[in-house]
């Protein structure tokens, strides 16, 4: 990924990530799974449905370390099968 993250960020700095996927229980369960893989730690994700009730949008805030840290998380993020978007 040809991303600028290095540049703009002073780190260890904490990200908020909106995870918008299938609305389903288990998906907060699902995000913070993967991010206790690269990033452990006590995650409170906030949760909103859309207004028609068919997604879930999931704030979660993550400490990361570097440019590199940030771009793992994301492709981890995207690889699940209920989410549709990473922000």
């Amino acid at each position: 990924m040809k991303t600028k993250f290095d540049e703009l960020l002073d780190f260890p700095t904490v990200l908020n990530f909106k995870v918008m996927g299938v609305a389903c229980d288990e998906l907060p369960d699902l995000i913070i799974a993967e991010l206790q893989k690269h990033t452990p730690g006590d995650y409170s994700p906030k949760i909103k449905p859309s207004s028609k009730g068919n997604y879930h949008s999931v704030s979660i805030a993550v400490t990361v370390t570097s440019k590199e840290h940030i771009e793992k998380i994301y492709k981890t993020l995207t690889a699940i099968e209920q989410v549709r978007y990473v922000l």
